[in-house]
């Protein structure tokens, strides 16, 4: 009997799914990823690891010392998600990045420093992801990232890149710096002075990094082997709270008030995920403080009435319906998105279809609208519209498991190397000044102002698509700051409206805005339609935007993993 059943579960079909894949911005994370599915990790196992790796080789863009968001879906069982996003400290006021006078400083002065940092949320979205879908011990999923701490790594191109930050003068230009009292500096030595550990990890002699070029950090290997061993509140409370804490709070820029009260109490949270439609697909995301969700579900929705497939990917007019759309859906975003446990954020009426379809109605097929007005969606509470900054040291993973389970998560540390502070070899974040920073506007409070234990907005989006029998078939996310959203939205049109690859919807180049009008990414096919969509009315430059994503998508041999040609991003399968 035992054998027939043997014979029956060799002759069974193979789900497509049955050989799982990683898929991150950095080749070494990627393997860590690979690594711990091999081992027989899940989905989820496989995504912290990378996280982690993350930490080491991509300093400048995630980590520990960071948050993030996930998205988990197992197969045949529900989507969840969980937020790791940071939080304010409990001392911290809406005044918190105004200067003298009253008015909100200049955001080159409100990153850099102790101020901008909030409690770090990674580390425990990592044990709670590992508590609910891991198989493997919570011990094993920081065994990648230390031994490259330990043996070293080398830097890539995007790491060196980032690395010109960390001093203003390389390169012969004179960048203001943020200083303690607000005021700003313009010497090399005096900002390598204020943030002398980031200086002596990530430059050499005052000078940026090389592509190539060795680097160890064995204070961070140390740090994650305690963490490895006595679990997650090894980071939030002892030795490492109190070496984060007097990071920030002696710093030589702008010192904060984070306590270790603060760490200690930080939990991630479970949310539920927010979904809508497009065309015959379901697309869903993270809600709030994320504002991806239903920033991207505007975005589809209002597009949705229109022949996008006929149009094609080289018509300006598609280029030009998607720029609406765009300016439309982000100013909802920048009026109602927040904290959801601070502010009433209307999320089924930002994505209610009839809502939708009015916003949609203002958009011409010929002609642009010129000004881009919030809407009132239904639910919506008195709000005042003001611009906030968003995470441009970011990176996105995505795991994919044997038995079908989908781990999409989205990482960031906010700017390239955060607020330029190291703990115990980790980069700490500068998320806070992802809250608008002025906390009124026209006499009424703004819905992301800062607020005491309030986490800030995020364009962080990770999304699962899936199609008409409920089956996830894409998943999509991206680094970029507010392009985030555009990169993927962008991503799903190509792929279903235009039937691109993964790999190429990620490629195809992507159109943004600014006050002035449509930006079009410099080094694609887009500029070339700058005079036809100036001619429908659109004021357009042509400009780099600093685009990273990752996708995977469900084909008939399997998922497949796509790293962000811009990227040095790699897939691998099991």
């Amino acid at each position: 009997m035992k054998t027939m059943l043997a014979l029956a579960a060799l002759l069974a079909p193979v789900p497509a799914y049955a050989q799982g894949m990683v898929t991150s911005a950095d080749p070494r994370a990627t393997e860590a990823g690979r690594e711990i599915l091999r081992a027989g990790g899940s989905a989820a196992d496989a995504a912290m690891a990378m996280m982690i790796a993350l930490t080491v080789v991509e300093p400048q863009s995630s980590g520990i010392g960071g948050g993030g968001f996930l998205l988990h879906q197992s197969a045949g069982g529900p989507l969840e998600t969980i937020d790791g996003r940071e939080k304010a400290p409990m001392a911290a006021t809406p005044q918190r990045f105004l200067g003298p006078d009253g008015k909100p400083i200049p955001h080159v002065q409100a990153f850099p420093g102790g101020k901008s940092v909030g409690v770090p949320g990674n580390v425990r979205l990592a044990a709670l992801a590992n508590r609910k879908w891991g198989k493997l011990p919570w011990k094993a999923l920081f065994a990648p990232a230390i031994r490259l701490a330990e043996g070293g790594y080398t830097v890539t191109r995007p790491m060196a890149a980032a690395s010109t930050n960390l001093t203003p003068l390389w390169g012969g230009g004179r960048t203001a710096v943020a200083g303690p009292e607000g005021g700003t500096s313009t010497g090399t030595a005096d900002k390598v002075g204020r943030f002398p550990q980031v200086a002596a990890m990530y430059s050499r002699g005052g000078k940026p990094l090389t592509e190539g070029e060795r680097i160890t950090n064995p204070t961070l290997a140390k740090l994650l082997r305690k963490i490895a061993d006595e679990g997650p509140d090894a980071f939030y409370t002892g030795d490492n709270a109190k070496a984060l804490v007097a990071a920030v709070t002696t710093a030589k820029v702008a010192p904060g008030d984070m306590t270790e009260a603060d760490l200690a109490a930080y939990q991630a949270k479970e949310r539920a995920p927010v979904c809508g439609s497009y065309r015959s697909y379901k697309v869903c995301g993270m809600g709030p403080p994320s504002s991806g969700a239903t920033t991207v579900l505007q975005i589809l929705g209002m597009l949705e009435r229109f022949d996008l497939v006929k149009l094609g990917k080289d018509s300006p007019v598609a280029w030009h319906l998607i720029g609406e759309a765009m300016q439309l859906a982000y100013a909802d975003r920048d009026k109602y998105l927040g904290d959801a446990d601070f502010v009433d954020v209307p999320v089924a009426g930002l994505i209610d279809k009839g809502y939708i379809a009015k916003r949609s109605g203002l958009i011409s097929q010929a002609r642009a609208l010129g000004t881009y007005q919030p809407g009132t969606p239904p639910g919506a509470q008195p709000r005042t519209a003001a611009p906030q900054h968003n995470e441009h040291g970011t990176t996105h993973f995505v795991a994919v498991d044997a038995d079908g389970d989908i781990a999409t998560m989205t990482s960031t540390i906010e700017m390239p190397f955060g607020s330029q502070l190291i703990a115990n070899g980790y980069m700490l974040n500068n998320e806070l000044t992802d809250f608008s920073l002025a906390p009124e506007k026209d006499g009424a409070p703004v819905a992301n102002r800062v607020q005491p234990g309030k986490r800030p907005l995020s364009s962080m989006s990770p999304t699962i698509v899936y199609d008409a029998s409920g089956a996830p078939v894409f998943t999509v996310g991206a680094a970029g700051g507010k392009t985030i959203i555009m990169q993927v939205a962008k991503a799903i049109v190509a792929h279903f409206d235009w039937k691109l690859p993964a790999r190429d919807a990620l490629g195809l180049g992507l159109v943004f805005f600014n006050k002035d009008g449509l930006v079009l990414e410099q080094g694609t096919s887009l500029p070339a339609m700058q005079p036809a969509l100036e001619a429908m009315g659109h004021k357009v430059t042509v400009s780099k935007l600093g685009l990273k994503a990752n996708a995977a998508e469900k084909t008939a041999s399997g998922w497949v993993g796509a790293p962000d040609p811009r990227s040095v991003g790699t897939a691998l399968k099991q």
